[in-house]
């Protein structure tokens, strides 16, 4: 080949016996050499030549004055793969007649010498002859015109080598592909028309189709170029200055634009040309051949002949690159290629793989279809001439050649059709690959099942029809009651639903259009033909499911009516019963109340609990029926007494005599059904939360229910009984609760008197314990404001003031500090431990008993603030001498909790009178530390995790605004433990541990 010759060449010009006969020439000869190279082998010359040629060449010239030749054996043979619909130009062994033939090169004028490099032995095991083109070609061509001069089948006809019966095939098979045989394998009218030219059958076939997309004009040239060598030259030497020189033809989506560029140029250069002379100058110097552009004309100009006596008449209006395409595709169908994603590689048709020629514009394969000349396999299969396509083109002019799969077909309710996907292959490629299209007149039988079972029976229908309505609804109620139950055994198998509409509705139904169309006319002659009954649907009766059992709404105390919604789907988050509460009302809620689920499913959850009992526990209480039974009965007039776990404790208690260990039904092992899911919604209906944990709910949105419960909304909203700018109590009596509406939602309020510093408001709050915390501040403002003039004589003679101040001057300034006690006696003086007045009268009496109080409760505190003052001084008098930095800090941090500005009135009377004895333990804490600093460091770690949880959340309750008097009690606690560790003699007056601190903070959490 080309390549080769190219090499060798080189070689023989780098060898070291070229500078002893500098008058040897080296002659290339092959097809591609411009028309001056390939005649200079002819010219005569007294240097001495080598002639490297090709096989072609070879055998088409005869070159004067060889006197040696050199045979390789082999040469580059063009045979056709009815396999792969692709020429091959492979190199193969050349057979004993062409060998013999070279031999005779060389003995034209005198004897000569050639040298075969290969053995005897191999020459006599060759082929005789070469084979004949026939057995080596596509057959396309031949048959076409047997067919058409009608002198019989290509089978049966006496040929002196016979092609092979697949050879006949493939020519059969591509008169197929470009729709000139049918299925009989005769002529077809595109056939008889393809006949008619005098050209390969593929390029017939598109000049048909330039008429049809009317852009002959530009398919003439095209199709002339394809039929001629290609006019432009690329000598090795030059190939950097051809490559500019062409590069003005060059389109950058296709190749076969190139030749109409290349069209235009060279007809201009015609029509403006001075003399033969100089236009062949201005090819050379564009590195164009110039006979061969000729030869390019000449054909151009017998198919333009041919069309004018077809009839056929070349567009005027340019056409453009879609119709060229789309014109050229119809006969390049086994040419097309699909970009995979290994580099520069195309998945062809038939499985192949190929790859752009390097000399193409699509070479770096950005096109991800290409459609190409031909398809030549050299040292790998290219695809030469190429040129970008859109696949949608390939399914409207190969229609004929797709095959088409159907997968998932499915009910769609917006179309209202059974629907399935539908891809589009051409030669195994996958031209469409998942469109939805109308299943019905595919697979009318398997589309009419489908929407029997999918719209009717499964329900997936839209319609508005009174029989789907009455259907759905009977369904939905049995359903219901499968959730209730939690049984899957009550409504029939779909199935039975089909059987029902199959037997009804006519083979040709598939879709809802000719369903409606349908069921107007029967419902004229029986309105209920399509009607289910209950019957059908049922397998038994349900008869223990009754609104008792299963309610649809549970009530609060208060009266109120929460939703509640039943499914049966384990792993569901929804399985089992869940509540609707808004979010108003979510701290209403009682988790001793939802403990009990339903009556219907808390025979389930008791007996959940019994099995999950110590063995020697549940032996007592087999058989667990009728235990479950006993318990329920013994239950069923008390109102939710107390925690089902805590009921069943006191009530095996009571059968057994023993006591169930705490830890007995831990919550994360309970089934997730006996739980109540609850669902926190807004006023608009939006779900805020949903959790089966309704403690971790109310601390998660327990402040947002409050403001939204105490929220005003219009005018007409607000309630009666809310007044502001209270300076007495002239409002009569303060109920507990009071009913009213909001969004149309009865609700139960509880009013409360709250604080406004000058005065007093009265407020609803959604929970009694909000309002009893607010009243009390509330009753003590107008207490303040009715007894102003006696606090204001307190204020002026505070007993224990000025020692105070000076014991605990490095806390708090003397002004702060008296504040703290003013508030702290009006505290304890006013309220004291009474319960809060809701009536004028009770007010009444309040003052007067606070009147008294003052002078008592001034000396009580100002005794225990004495106290307080000196064991802050004893604790701080020895914390310089301490060197562990790490206790002398945590003593700082624990001081800072106890004694501050505001410590007398936020710690309340009970806790006030512990902090001596905190005290004392911090100072015992300082004599204990020198003798075992280990045992300190043991008991800080066990403290150190509680006290960062507490810092942690009351830093985000600050934050948020909120108050949790479980924090508090937390907080107290971690003091009592700090004092069980670290001076125990001091005792505490209840039992403390690290595990029940533990636990209580396990309790806490969201």
């Amino acid at each position: 080949g080309e390549r080769e010759i190219r090499e060798t060449a080189e070689t023989l010009r780098k060898h070291s016996f070229h500078r002893f006969h500098a008058s040897i020439e080296i002659l290339p000869l092959f097809a591609r050499l411009s028309v001056a190279e390939q005649e200079r082998v002819f010219q005569p010359g007294g240097a001495r030549r080598i002639v490297l040629a090709t096989n072609v060449a070879e055998t088409s010239l005869t070159v004067p004055g060889i006197h040696y030749v050199i045979d390789t054996g082999l040469a580059r043979i063009n045979r056709y793969s009815y396999r792969n619909k692709v020429e091959q130009l492979l190199v193969e062994k050349i057979s004993q007649a062409s060998a013999n033939q070279r031999a005779g090169r060389c003995g034209r004028v005198a004897d000569g010498v050639c040298i075969r490099l290969y053995s005897e032995q191999d020459f006599q095991g060759r082929a005789a002859f070469t084979d004949p083109e026939i057995l080596r070609s596509s057959l396309a061509s031949v048959i076409l015109r047997m067919k058409s001069l009608k002198i019989g089948d290509v089978e049966d006809f006496p040929f002196l080598e016979p092609p092979s019966p697949r050879m006949i095939a493939d020519g059969y098979q591509l008169l197929a592909e470009l729709g000139a045989v049918d299925d009989n394998r005769q002529l077809t009218a595109t056939g008889w028309r393809l006949a008619k030219f005098p050209i390969d059958p593929r390029i017939a076939r598109m000049i048909l189709a330039a008429k049809q997309e009317n852009c002959l004009h530009e398919i003439l040239i095209i199709a002339s170029a394809l039929s001629v060598q290609d006019p432009r030259d690329r000598p090795f030497e030059h190939q950097a200055a051809a490559d500019s020189a062409h590069r003005r033809f060059q389109d950058e989506r296709s190749d076969f634009m190139a030749y109409l560029k290349l069209w235009d140029f060279f007809d201009d250069l015609l029509k403006h040309k001075k003399s033969g002379k100089k236009l062949m100058a201005q090819c050379r110097a564009l590195f164009l051949s110039y006979r061969r552009l000729r030869e390019w004309r000449e054909i151009h100009g017998q198919l333009h002949t041919l069309m004018a006596e077809l009839g056929f008449r070349p567009n005027e209006i340019p056409a453009g690159y879609d119709e060229i395409h789309r014109a050229l595709l119809p006969g390049l169908l086994g040419n097309i290629g699909f970009k995979t994603e290994k580099e520069g590689e195309y998945l062809g048709a038939r499985g192949i793989k190929l790859a752009i020629f390097p000399g193409s514009v699509l070479r770096k394969g950005k096109a991800k279809w290409v459609v190409a000349a031909e398809l030549v396999e050299t040292s790998k299969l290219y695809a030469r001439c190429a040129a970008k396509i859109d696949p949608a083109w390939l399914e409207r002019i190969a229609s004929n050649l797709c095959k088409r799969h159907y997968v998932d077909p499915h009910w769609e309710k917006k179309r209202a059709q059974v629907v399935a996907f539908e891809q589009v292959t051409l030669y195994g490629l996958i031209i469409v690959s998942k469109r939805p299209v109308h299943y019905g007149p595919i697979h009318p039988k398997e589309a009419r099942e489908i929407f029997i079972r999918s719209a009717l029976a499964a329900g997936e229908y839209v319609t508005q029809a009174p029989f789907f309505q009455h259907n759905q609804a009977l369904i939905q109620e049995i359903e219901e009651l499968e959730h209730k139950t939690r049984r899957q055994d009550v409504l029939v198998d779909e199935q039975e639903i089909f059987t029902f509409f199959d037997a009804l509705i006519p083979h040709d139904i598939t879709n809802g259009a000719a369903f409606e169309k349908w069921r107007k006319q029967v419902e004229q002659q029986n309105p209920r033909l399509l009607y289910l009954q209950r019957e059908l649907l049922m397998r038994h009766q349900a008869g223990h499911v009754t609104e008792v059992q299963f309610p649809e709404h549970m009530v609060l105390p208060d009266g109120s009516g929460l939703a509640l919604a039943y499914r049966f789907e384990p792993g569901h988050p929804l399985d089992g019963v869940t509540l609707t509460v808004p979010l108003p009302l979510l701290n209403r809620l009682e988790a001793k109340q939802l403990d009990y689920l339903v009556p219907g499913l808390i025979r389930e959850k008791i007996t959940w609990y019994l099995k999950a009992l110590p063995k020697q526990i549940r032996r007592m209480l087999v058989p667990l029926p009728e235990s479950v039974t006993e318990f329920l009965v013994s239950h069923s007039n008390a109102v939710h007494p107390a925690p089902l776990a805590d009921a069943l404790a006191q009530f095996i208690l009571k059968r057994t005599t023993l006591t169930v260990p705490p830890d007995t039904w831990p919550a994360e092992q309970i089934p997730l059904h006996l739980l109540m899911n609850i669902r926190v919604i807004d006023d608009a209906g939006a779900e805020l939360a949903m959790s089966r944990d309704l403690g971790g709910l109310q601390r998660q949105l327990g402040q947002a229910a409050q403001q939204s419960f105490v929220k005003r909304g219009s005018a007409n909203e607000k309630i009666a009984i809310e007044r502001d700018q209270i300076t007495s109590w002239d409002f009569g009596d303060l109920p507990v609760e009071v009913g009213f509406m909001r969004n149309g939602q009865p609700l139960t309020g509880y009013p409360a008197l709250i604080d406004q510093t000058e005065c007093v408001a009265i407020r609803l709050f959604d929970t009694r314990e909000a309002a009893d915390h607010a009243m009390r501040s509330g009753v003590r403002r107008l207490l303040c404001l009715m007894l102003k003039d006696q606090i204001k004589q307190l204020d002026k003679n505070l007993p224990g003031l000025k020692q105070a101040s000076m014991q605990l001057a490095s806390r708090m300034n003397p002004g702060d500090l008296k504040q703290d006690m003013l508030d702290a006696i009006i505290d304890r003086a006013l309220l004291h431990d009474d319960p809060l007045p809701r009536s004028e009268t009770e007010f009444t009496a309040q003052c007067q008993r606070a009147r008294k109080r003052l002078p008592e409760v001034s000396s009580t505190l100002a005794k225990l603030l004495q106290q307080i003052g000196a064991d802050y001084q004893t604790l701080i008098a020895r914390l310089p001498t301490v060197r562990n930095e790490r206790v002398k800090a945590e003593l700082n941090e624990q001081l800072d909790h106890l004694l501050y500005h505001g410590f007398l009135g936020d710690t309340g009377w009970s806790r006030l009178q512990q902090l001596p004895r905190y005290l004392k333990g911090m100072t015992l804490r300082l004599e204990k530390l020198a003798a075992n600093p280990e045992r300190d460091q043991r008991n800080s770690t066990e403290v150190a995790p509680f006290w960062l949880h507490y810092v942690q959340r009351l830093e985000k309750h600050r934050k948020a605004g909120l108050h949790d008097g479980n924090l508090e009690e937390f907080r107290w606690q971690i003091e009592e433990l700090r004092v069980s560790l670290f001076a125990q003699e001091l005792k505490t007056p209840f039992p403390v541990s690290v595990k029940r601190l533990q636990k209580l903070w396990e309790s806490m959490q969201p």
